[in-house]
């Protein structure tokens, strides 16, 4: 473990959410970390520590929180392994890195209408070779432009040096890691906060997809909230469902219809916590602003994801953890250390996980004001922000890295059976004295409830 970082980073979490020099002690176990250019599983552990130490608060205890950051570690990798099959494909043959006539980019065509925006610039080519031929023959930056107005994802490998240079480089690092306020007055709740099981009969919408949002709401359910997702009709995630939908219920919806959009105002309103990743003005869109939100559920827990920051040219851009770490340095950064002359990203998404425990620990703090101040709280976080923690906090560790591996008791001792078969699941990497953080369910199929409480 880098000792530094470790302090760094959980000094910088803290103060991101409660604005305090004076942070609690994080304990830290079995200190295996991954080999990277970064101090990633120091951030694992004290974004896995500071939604252990929001729930701590909420449930008023005194007691340290620990981390083992050798399972926090696994928890950013995967927490499911199938017994009976092979574990789902993480990527789309397509998606990947090219390099290009002056440096590289990143393809994103996991969503089939984002590789569908991908091959309306570049052509359906029969294999990778033959895409990567294509690419060969452009700028980065002249790709990249060309792939988003098609309504795809895409990123140049940028340095952080030309990041720091650029306008949405330039625009988050104004932003607050976690920007959060009350939102006025709101009738005091009636949550019993048992230490078993704090958040039950806590209600969580959920319209969050692919990693972070439900890594926060996987956590939320793991805590015993009743957590209800919404996805639209013919969405599906078949490289992360079983993985992040324990604990859940799944239900879709169509908000592009008024009667969607009603049934989802009807859900706001019932609801005690809304988590989503939309781009920056999509609810807006859709008649659903933070002030329309508001009025509709008065003391509303909402905390919100975007992947470029919230404001800056790109606040609307699609974007995913594996685009950030291109376009803001991060990728570049890992060639130089590896001393190749390819992006070397993260050897995990851990944007996308720090991110979601960070969403969580936003949660937690915002029921917490809401029960000792009766108001509503608003939060908001990105991708992009995270990297900066990261590379502001956790580059280039001093101390020796050790790789991660996984041990016999590194599961819980029951088996998950769920609609794909039979699977173990890993055991949670933090401690809160009596709180198991187990979700009660195993994983479901999107589609699967009815869009209702």
């Amino acid at each position: 473990m880098d000792t530094q970082s470790a302090a760094a980073l959980w000094q910088q979490l803290w103060q991101g959410l409660r604005g305090a020099d004076q942070c609690p002690a994080l304990t830290f176990l079995q200190t295996d970390t991954l080999s990277s250019a970064f101090a990633v599983s120091e951030l694992a552990a004290t974004s896995i520590g500071l939604a252990s130490q929001a729930l701590s608060d909420l449930l008023s205890q005194s007691t340290p929180v620990s981390v083992n950051m050798r399972l926090a570690s696994r928890w950013f990798q995967h927490s499911l392994t199938p017994l009976n099959r092979p574990p789902a494909a993480l990527w789309d043959p397509f998606a990947g890195d090219y390099a290009t006539t002056d440096g590289w980019i990143r393809l994103h065509t996991n969503a089939p209408h984002h590789r569908a925006a991908m091959e309306q610039v570049l052509g359906q080519q029969a294999d990778r070779s033959a895409l990567a031929h294509v690419v060969a023959t452009w700028q980065a930056a002249a790709l990249e432009q060309a792939v988003v107005d098609a309504g795809g994802c895409a990123a140049q490998m940028r340095s952080e040096q030309q990041w720091q240079q650029h306008p949405q480089g330039m625009a988050v690092n104004s932003e607050a890691l976690i920007a959060q306020q009350a939102t006025g007055e709101a009738p005091t709740p009636g949550w019993a906060l048992p230490t078993a099981r704090p958040l039950l009969g806590v209600r969580v919408l959920d319209l969050t997809r692919i990693i972070a949002g439900p890594v926060c709401t996987r956590f939320l359910a793991s805590l015993g909230a009743e957590v209800l997702r919404i996805d639209p009709f013919g969405w599906e995630e078949p490289t992360l469902e079983e993985e992040m939908t324990c604990g859940k219920r799944c239900a879709r919806l169509d908000l592009k219809s008024k009667a969607g959009r009603e049934q989802l105002c009807d859900l706001i309103k019932h609801a005690d916590v809304l988590v989503h990743g939309y781009r920056a003005d999509a609810l807006a869109k859709l008649g659903l602003d933070a002030d329309t939100r508001r009025l509709l559920a008065p003391g509303l827990v909402d905390v919100s994801l975007n992947a470029w920051g919230w404001s800056g040219p790109w606040r609307n851009r699609r974007g995913f953890d594996s685009l950030v770490q291109m376009g803001c340095g991060i990728a570049e950064r890992g060639s130089v250390w590896q001393g190749n002359n390819k992006p070397t990203p993260l050897p995990v998404q851990a944007l996308d996980h720090a991110t979601g425990y960070m969403m969580a620990a936003a949660v937690l703090e915002g029921l917490r004001q809401r029960r000792e101040n009766n108001v509503g709280w608003q939060a908001r976080l990105s991708l992009a922000r995270t990297a900066r923690l990261l590379q502001q906090h956790g580059a280039a560790p001093q101390q020796p890295q050790t790789g991660i591996h996984s041990q016999q008791d590194d599961v819980v001792s029951t088996i998950e059976m769920n609609a794909w078969g039979i699977a173990q699941r890993l055991r949670a990497a933090a401690y809160v004295p009596g709180t198991p953080m187990i979700c009660a369910t195993p994983g479901v199929k999107l589609g699967s409830s009815a869009a209702s409480w």
